[in-house]
């Protein structure tokens, strides 16, 4: 440790700062003393109202319990209102899907079908061709076919009942198509207006679904408010002021 230098303490400055701050002490204990709050006097007076604690309790855990079992009741509601409206979006895009491949199933249906008439047409066309070919070596006369009968006559009838039966029969074939296409568009509309009528029908029980359970909800609440009015009238009249009890 190195010299250091011993200073003395000015005793009169000293003493002259623990005088000052006694006087302060002192000032503000008498200044405390002045101003202390005095005695505080009220009239005696009935706090509280007409009800007991015990009544008040069971009136708060009463309606404690009918806020449970609104908000209980109100996320049933809701849960439910989502389910039914997420199957309802479901069954229609069931049914977009149903009504485009209808759609699709006839337009496959028609081009079959104009695909068949086009082949018909086609092989009408070269039977014709080749029985128009076969008529180039009969004779043209039919006083001649009459008065010398032969071969070649023979054979131009039965190009000419061949050529009559095909038309028979191209016709009789465009008739079936032509009738089968009408039953089967037929049976599509009354299909198409019976799923009309049965998603009309689950509509219909779904909102009388949904009115039910509202109903026996209101039912519910007002059993259960009856009740609780009940229960309140009769401990309404025990609710006298009772001297042991105070606010």
């Amino acid at each position: 440790v190195g010299p250091y230098v011993l200073v003395t303490p000015n005793e009169t400055r000293r003493k002259k700062l623990q005088q000052i701050a006694k006087k302060e002490l002192d000032d503000l204990e008498q200044w405390k003393k002045e101003h202390k709050p005095g005695p505080i006097t009220l009239v005696p007076q009935r706090l509280g109202g007409n009800e007991s604690e015990a009544q008040v309790r069971q009136n708060q855990q009463m309606i404690l319990m009918q806020s449970k079992y609104q908000k209980k009741h109100k996320r049933e509601e809701y849960v439910k209102a989502t389910k039914a409206a997420e199957e309802a979006e479901i069954l229609k895009k069931k049914a977009i899907q149903r009504e485009k491949a209808e759609r699709l199933e006839v337009k496959k249906r028609q081009e079959e079908m104009q695909r068949r008439e086009m082949l018909l047409e086609d092989q009408m066309y070269k039977t014709n061709e080749l029985l128009n070919r076969l008529d180039v070596g009969l004779p043209k006369s039919d006083s001649c076919q009459i008065a010398n009968p032969g071969p070649g006559s023979t054979a131009w009838e039965r190009s000419r009942a061949y050529k009559q039966a095909l038309r028979e029969d191209e016709n009789r074939r465009l008739e079936e198509m032509k009738q089968e296409q009408q039953r089967k568009a037929e049976l599509m509309e009354f299909k198409q207006k019976q799923e009309d009528e049965a998603r009309t029908r689950a509509l219909k029980n779904e909102h009388r679904s949904c009115f039910q359970s509202l109903f026996i909800f209101y039912c519910t609440l007002r059993v259960n408010n009856a009740f609780l009015d009940r229960l309140q009238n009769k401990i309404q009249p025990n609710n006298i002021y009772n001297p042991g009890c105070t606010g």
